[in-house]
């Protein structure tokens, strides 16, 4: 499989397959929403069926431009359309969940019941990440931007192996990926590098599958290699990370932020864990990256 460098070789690539998944959008009454799907529908990788209430966008063109296309289920209340969006991955009718207007605790409520919900017994809900930014060579991956606050050691263990197993299906054989800190050294005041130094001995046995691993690195070390041979800093790496883990939500939604705010970055984002992939974009994300990120779902479905 060739590399996918940019998310027109990711449509490009779905396009080629000629599958055609199919979305449960739950309240999905924001144009954006609309824009992001009529545009996937209109290149050919998804089909949708709209879970809310019909009355607040019966009038939206895309049911009269794609009507094989966009099947509805009228639903006014947002926690039932959850629920019956949920359902309907259970049953075999859909392959990925989309957020539209719904609050995302009451989203995710729905999705981590225990009894109905869509994360499996021992899995790790998580959020990857993917970023073109118009300055680095190639997409870039990183997590956790959205759900767990401070990773331990365990998550980030299976953070990584989502993370690798999507590197893969992108093309990178051997993804390189970058343990995120402030600094290079590993110190007792800062647990992650500690912990950092142990999942990077771990890879090397084979914990993680095929990825270099590295770690910690700061920023400019992990994805610029004239950085790395400034500052002297030997690395497998050699500045040109895949991805990156952060050390903290924090950390990571900066790096979210200011790279859509200031780098111009086109984005998308998924869930991962879960038994599909989940868009749970924000109701302030641009239409462009809603549609990314319903392409990133399609390819990792």
């Amino acid at each position: 499989m060739d590399i996918m460098k940019n998310f027109k070789m990711v449509v490009d690539c779905l396009k080629a397959s000629k599958i055609k998944k199919r979305v449960a959008l739950i309240c999905g009454v924001d144009s954006h929403s609309q824009e992001a799907i009529s545009a996937a529908i209109r290149e050919g990788f998804i089909e949708v069926i709209m879970v809310g209430p019909k009355s607040e966008v019966e009038s939206y063109p895309i049911f009269s431009e794609f009507p094989d296309s966009v099947q509805f289920i009228d639903i006014s209340d947002a926690d039932q359309a959850a629920k019956q969006a949920v359902e309907l991955i259970h049953q075999g009718k859909a392959d990925i969940l989309m957020k539209g207007i719904i609050n995302t605790d009451n989203l995710l409520r729905v999705v981590l019941n225990k009894h109905t919900g869509l994360l499996p017994s021992g899995r790790v809900l998580t959020h990857l990440s993917l970023a073109e930014i118009p300055t680095y060579e190639h997409l870039l991956f990183f997590m956790d931007a959205a759900v767990i606050p401070y990773p331990t050691l365990e998550q980030r263990r299976a953070m990584l192996g989502y993370m690798v197993n999507t590197c893969h299906k992108f093309g990178l054989e051997v993804p390189r990926v970058a343990l995120v800190h402030f600094t290079e050294k590993v110190d007792s005041k800062f647990p992650y590098s500690l912990e950092c130094e142990q999942l990077v001995q771990e890879s090397k046995t084979g914990a993680f599958g095929k990825v270099v691993l590295d770690g910690p690195l700061d920023l400019f070390t992990a994805c610029s290699s004239e950085a790395a041979a400034i500052k002297g800093i030997e690395s497998p790496l050699n500045g040109q990370a895949d991805a990156l883990l952060f050390a903290s939500i924090e950390s990571a939604n900066v790096f979210y932020k200011s790279v859509t705010l200031f780098g111009q970055a086109e984005m998308a984002g998924l869930l991962m864990g879960t038994d599909c992939p989940i868009i749970i974009t924000s109701r302030s994300d641009s239409a462009q990256t809603k549609y990314n990120s319903i392409a990133l779902a399609c390819l990792t479905h």
